[in-house]
């Protein structure tokens, strides 16, 4: 994963790297070696902080969307990459029923990448989270949303379900008071 960076300095400060697309990352460093350095492990714990709270990780964004920010003007930019792999999170293993011909394109494409297969999909699925804050909520996250408890939304969702299969299973004259 790479992170854009924006690095400032002041007459008399060390250098300050802020994080755009994850706001409350900073970090800072007397050179602009060590302030790169030191805002990686930001960005790690960051990152580890966000997955823990169950958060969706940030997709990174263009510099080019960002330099005419007043905040970032006068900046020096930069890319910071982020091994996914140096977060200190423990990895489980898991089944997946793919199509096949979904599984071979996914593996062509790791090969292509330099990606192990596990690695692209949790790329993908980081990826495509982070993008998910972007798009317009769908019916069911606005539903959780307004009933501020999603075990309870889906218990009276599968509860109108199962009230429904009883429903159209009963036959004319059996449990009716008519």
């Amino acid at each position: 994963m790479n992170y854009p960076v924006v690095i400032h300095k002041d007459p008399d400060s060390d250098y300050g790297v802020t994080v755009p697309d994850l706001p409350g990352c900073f970090s800072a460093g007397k050179t602009v070696d060590e302030a790169l350095a030191m805002v990686r492990e930001a960005i790690e714990l960051h990152l580890e902080g966000l997955i823990d709270d169950g958060q969706p990780v940030p997709v990174a964004g263009r510099i080019e969307a960002r330099q005419a920010r007043r905040e970032f003007r006068g900046g020096i930019w930069a890319v910071v990459e982020v091994n996914a792999s140096n977060l200190r999170l423990k990895a489980r293993r898991i089944n997946v029923t793919v199509p096949e011909r979904v599984l071979d394109a996914i593996d062509r494409f790791a090969r292509a990448e330099h990606e192990t297969r596990s690695g692209l999909l949790v790329k993908a699925a980081t990826q495509y989270m982070g993008s998910a804050r972007k798009r317009p909520p769908t019916a069911v996250e606005l539903d959780t949303k307004h009933s501020g408890d999603a075990a309870a939304s889906d218990r009276r969702l599968a509860g109108s379900s199962r009230r429904s299969r009883s429903a159209s299973r009963r036959r004319p004259g059996r449990g009716s008071t008519k």
